[in-house]
């Protein structure tokens, strides 16, 4: 890779971690499609090299929510632990799944339908925070634990990082104010990103000069991100994301069955 081909991919880490920081996603729904179509890296090589970056994303991000106290450290822990088992299951499967790249495509592609509706949804529709104020996510351990084994599990797959499903989780499922959801999200899956990223080295599928560039440039664009919580309205940029997102969606899903977009 070129020297303007890495600059291009810190700029967007940096991007993508600035939107990631701000919506409690790390930045991994920017990153995996950048790398798959923008660098024509193999379905199963933006996975891994996507969620070895979100490493990065997600422990500045955490660290700078934790700062501001935006962080449910118990929740955290529970989500994180079960999480971690999740992934583990996940990624064993992830290791059948290498010879079929188009059906990787798909999968990816099929998860970011629900990351583009979820943000179509809140730019649209929800105009304010949902939920009560507080410092905690509400629920019992044992229900935060299943959902961090659901949300692990797709980790390891699909190498998109958690926080794309654990932000509207936290704050639709288990009713938590949604600055506790978004900094609660980054540290919950910090574990998993970095189990995740170790099973998809081992299994080969990681560009480590790639992934530590975009994760560099990410983990600085999520710092400012987190900053950003509580000074910008995350509507109009939830619904232009949403539609971005959408878009993305349907060129992994179409790229399955050979139509290019």
């Amino acid at each position: 890779m070129s020297l303007l081909g890495y600059g291009a991919l810190f700029i967007s880490g940096i991007l993508a971690g600035i939107i990631g920081g701000l919506l409690g996603t790390g930045g991994c729904v920017l990153m995996m499609p950048v790398v798959r179509f923008g660098f024509d890296f193999s379905p199963a090589f933006a996975v891994g090299t996507t969620l070895t970056a979100v490493v990065f994303t997600a422990a500045a991000g955490a660290i700078k929510h934790i700062k501001i106290g935006n962080v449910d450290k118990n929740t955290a822990l529970w989500v994180g632990f079960f999480g971690v088992i999740g992934v583990i299951i996940g990624s064993l499967i992830f290791t059948y799944l290498l010879p079929y790249g188009a059906l990787i495509d798909l999968i990816v592609g099929l998860a970011f339908i629900w990351a583009a509706l979820r943000m179509l949804y809140e730019g649209l529709f929800i105009k304010g925070p949902a939920t009560a104020e507080g410092k905690t996510v509400p629920g019992s351990g044992g229900g935060k634990g299943l959902l961090g084994t659901i949300i692990g599990f797709l980790t390891g797959i699909i190498g998109l990082g958690g926080g794309y499903a654990l932000v509207p989780s936290f704050i639709y499922f288990l009713k938590s104010p949604v600055k506790i959801a978004i900094g609660t999200s980054m540290a919950s899956f910090v574990s998993m990103a970095i189990v995740g990223s170790a099973f998809k080295m081992y299994q080969g599928v990681v560009n480590i000069p790639a992934a530590v560039i975009m994760g560099v440039g990410a983990a600085l664009g999520a710092i400012y991100g987190a900053g950003l919580v509580a000074k910008i309205k995350a509507s109009t940029l939830k619904t232009l994301f949403g539609f971005l997102f959408l878009y993305v969606s349907l060129k992994y899903i179409l790229l399955y069955f050979g139509i290019h977009i």
